[in-house]
């Protein structure tokens, strides 16, 4: 088996910007220290004829003079020419330069052009369309204390919570959360360099189903995506690793929390577990939790050994949950969200969405299906040279909730499917209800508020163009709320300052109960060599089980192409070479994985991972792909 490519790392701005400072540090050293030899080799020549000239006086005059002119001669000699010894003046200036530019020209790739990226103004406020109060009855904040802020009048909070661009929100070499970071704009860590356009097998491993009451949860489902990583050797040695993973010097860990109520650790490389899970019947290596997980776990951005992840289902053991799993020996540190009497849909409890965290202000930003959003201080402690990890939330969880206008019809308007996403203070969220919600972290006030008119569960993601800041979001059909036929399913690009509509491009979609139509994955952001499309698939359009992946123009919402197969749920994702070309994989229901010439939509290479469903999507690190199915299986994909 050939080894896993190992990928660029990728560097965060202020990384380049040290770099590119010290670069120029080195080469204005360069010139001054050759411009220094170059002097004072003047001055010793200038000297010397003087000497020579004053102890020849008794020489005669015109060997004398032509003494003299031949050390001037020598010492100024032009740039480049050879001396009479044979070495080249200034040859030292003009290797130091030729360097630094080589470096900086090695360094123009696309991580480079991922950093060219400037942060834009943003000022968010409402429009009469997007007003809160027109879609936003009413909302809440309670704080540890029990104190209860009716629309957060009153409310200060005890933090200043702030994210940066995605580029800034970790350092971890991998994929740490549903489609990476805080934009939710890149399920990938490195680059691919494909250059035969061939998905290749490379291994498989197995998992298995858990069942409760009539439902069944089999295999890896919606939303599902892998968490992949790179721990770096003093985080490895205090970690429950086999042996041969923790000598394995280049491991790079899957962690894939699947709706058989289990969490797998396995090698990129070889498909092989990687763990050692002490528990009370002896040794596993997978850990066992006991509730399933449809949704994507995350990592913490600080690079600190804790898994975040949320149940989505009841279980035997009880009502679904929130994990904080310590990777080190893989305990849980910390549950929360079960049966909480702050939910206005009872004991509604299921956890979709892949956390967020600010480092600064070590909060956790973590939003339910229950219709709340939890803000919890951590006050994580960690040491990585002991190997000690501990957090105490347990009297710091704010919470806050919400009532829509649709909320009156039914409970199930309420809550948050989606994985959220943060710019600065400002949380971006989608609900069951119809609503895209911008919301101050800070304030825990509404800000604007979208009719997105349906049943939401692909994620917001952020888009930085021309200076400015876009959310493009779109939303499925529930059979019922709004038809019992055909509904129109919309792809909109939104002004994230005021929530208004940019542009949207209409399908017609079909549904049926359980297996809702439109579109349930999560936009694909191109960048680089792609930066002009976004990706999206749209599922029980053109027939009940057909379904397109789009290219549509960023700036006019224009439709470049599509490819139409069967539906699919999973997520596309966008894979680069490091010259910032482009390739677009997606899974559908028919168990198929395609990867497509971005440009056409042609089908460049297709590989049968299933006979049945892939609702899950997939996670790139370097030149694989990692995804599971519903038929009980996790592929690693080489993508040449």
């Amino acid at each position: 088996m050939a080894p896993t490519k190992r990928p660029r790392k990728r560097l965060t701005r202020k990384q380049l910007r040290a770099r590119r400072r010290r670069r120029k540090k080195i080469l204005r050293i360069l010139v001054l220290a050759a411009m220094a030899i170059l002097l004072v080799l003047i001055l010793f020549l200038i000297v010397k004829g003087i000497g020579s000239l004053i102890s020849s006086r008794s020489k005669n005059d015109a060997d004398s003079r032509l003494a003299v002119e031949s050390e001037m001669q020598s010492a100024e000699l032009p740039e480049g020419e050879e001396s009479p010894d044979g070495s080249a003046e200034g040859s030292e200036t003009g290797n130091g330069e030729e360097n630094a530019e080589g470096a900086e020209e090695e360094s123009d790739n696309l991580v480079t052009l991922a950093m060219e990226r400037t942060a834009p103004e943003f000022n968010p406020h409402s429009v009469d369309s997007t007003a809160p109060s027109k879609w936003i009855m009413s909302t809440d904040v309670i704080t540890p204390d029990g104190m209860v802020y009716s629309g957060a009048a009153g409310y200060t909070s005890a933090t200043d919570i702030q994210f940066g661009l995605p580029e800034d929100y970790t350092e971890v070499e991998g994929v740490i959360g549903f489609r990476g970071d805080n934009f939710r704009n890149n399920p990938t860590y490195g680059t691919a360099e494909i250059k035969n356009n061939k998905l290749q097998d490379k291994w498989t491993a197995y998992t298995s189903a858990l069942q409760y009451k009539n439902a069944y949860w089999s295999g890896s489902g919606w939303t599902g995506q892998p968490l992949i990583v790179k721990w770096p050797e003093t985080v490895k040695k205090h970690m429950n690793l086999k042996e041969s993973a923790k000598a394995k010097e280049d491991l790079v860990e899957v962690i894939y929390a699947c709706m058989d109520g289990y969490v797998y650790f396995l090698d990129l490389e070889t498909g092989e577990p990687t763990r050692e899970i002490q528990t009370s019947s002896g040794t596993s290596d997978k850990l066992y939790l006991g509730w399933t997980f449809k949704g994507a776990g995350a990592l913490d951005p600080r690079g600190y050994p804790i898994l975040y992840v949320g149940a989505g289902y009841d279980s035997n053991n009880g009502t679904a949950r929130v994990f904080i799993v310590n990777l080190l020996d893989c305990s849980t540190m910390f549950t929360f969200g079960n049966n909480d009497g702050y939910s206005m849909r009872g004991a509604l409890s299921y956890f979709d969405s892949s956390a967020l965290v600010d480092v600064e202000t070590d909060t956790l930003i973590y939003p339910g299906e229950n219709g709340i959003l939890y803000l919890i201080k951590l006050n994580t402690q960690y040491d990585e040279e002991a190997g000690t990890l501990s957090i105490s939330p347990e009297n710091n969880m704010i919470r806050w909730r919400y009532w829509g206008t649709r909320s009156s019809t039914a409970s199930y308007w309420l809550g948050m499917e989606d994985s959220a996403c943060i710019y600065k203070n400002y949380i971006f969220m989608c609900d069951n209800g119809g609503n895209m919600m911008c919301l101050d972290l800070n304030t825990l006030k509404l800000v604007w508020v979208q009719d997105v008119l349906d049943d939401s569960n692909g994620s917001p993601v952020l888009s930085v163009e021309d200076g400015h800041l876009y959310v493009y979001i779109s939303t499925s059909f529930h059979l019922g709320w709004r038809s019992s036929t055909t509904a129109t399913v919309p792809v909109w690009k939104l002004d994230a300052e005021t929530g208004e509509i940019i542009w949207q491009k209409d399908y017609t979609c079909y549904s049926q109960e359980g297996v809702s139509g439109g579109v349930q994955s999560t936009i694909a952001l191109g960048q680089y060599g792609l930066d002009d499309y976004i990706y999206v698939t749209v599922s029980r359009t053109g027939s009940a089980y057909n379904g397109v992946c789009a290219c549509i123009r960023k700036d006019s919402g224009e439709v470049v192409w599509e490819h139409t197969g069967v539906y699919a749920w999973s997520s596309p994702v966008c894979v680069y070479n490091s010259d910032g070309s482009g390739r677009v994989l997606y899974a559908d229901g028919g168990g198929t994985l395609y990867m497509l010439d971005p440009d056409k939509g042609t089908v460049l290479d297709s590989f049968s991972l299933s006979e049945g469903v892939i609702e899950a999507s997939p996670a790139v690190y370097g030149n694989m792909l990692v995804v599971g199915t519903r038929d009980s299986k996790i592929w690693g994909i080489e993508l040449q």
